[in-house]
């Protein structure tokens, strides 16, 4: 069974494309080191070629949860499977049917290593109530996190394997209008719930003769 478990974990962890998920294998992982090097692949005995979208490698972070799961789930695999999230059974089929009688083209490392994988995302999803998603927006998540959260748009630019600073950039104004967003919310509440109750003006020089207490000003007058 596949671990989609692992799988999502990873994507939200690492910002990682589905491609490069697929087409990771163990020889990509450190666990010592809790790090991931997404790297491309030759075509050889055990591996497919594959090649990374923009960038030629980087290397990537791994929580501890997730380098605990990863080394479980290495402890389950056969001697010598080089894939992670390549079942066993399917990694036979591509090797000795697909691979051995010429069926596995370049495009197939890219759409084919787990058949029907939106299918079976799309169910995962509808267990857990949402409607509509893509396996691509735990990648979203990741980098919008990561720029929430401080990293510069050249580290998240070198993080999510961008070519150019134009798509890092898009991420980086969705979560600056989030932020304005939550700000203006957040400056509305406080303006409607507390501070037209709590502000006391000072009384004018008119007023002070006759009130000498302060004066609560109502939402209208602020």
């Amino acid at each position: 069974m596949v671990r989609w478990d692992l799988l999502v974990l990873m994507g939200l962890c690492t910002g990682m494309r589905r491609g490069e998920l697929l087409n990771c294998t163990w020889s990509d992982i450190n666990l010592a080191a809790r790090t991931l090097t997404v790297s491309p692949k030759e075509d050889t005995e055990l591996t497919w070629a594959w090649m990374i979208k923009d960038c030629d490698r980087r290397t990537l972070p791994l929580t501890d949860e997730v380098a605990q799961m990863l080394a479980d789930h290495q402890n389950r695999q056969p001697e010598r499977h080089p894939y992670v999230f390549v079942l066993p059974a399917r990694y036979a089929h591509i090797q000795g049917h697909l691979r051995a009688c010429g069926k596995w083209r370049y495009s197939d490392s890219r759409q084919k290593v787990i058949p029907k994988f939106n299918e079976a995302f799309g169910k995962i999803l509808g267990r857990v109530g949402i409607e509509y998603g893509t396996f691509h927006d735990l990648r979203r998540t990741a980098i919008s996190n990561w720029l929430a959260k401080g990293l510069s748009e050249f580290e998240v630019m070198k993080l999510a394997g961008h070519s150019n600073f134009g798509t890092t950039h898009k991420f980086y104004l969705r979560v600056r209008d989030d932020m304005i967003d939550r700000a203006r919310k957040a400056s509305t509440r406080a303006t409607n719930r507390d501070l037209a109750h709590t502000w006391h003006a000072p009384p004018s020089v008119e007023d002070a003769s006759e009130n000498t207490g302060p004066k609560v000003l109502s939402t209208q007058e602020l």
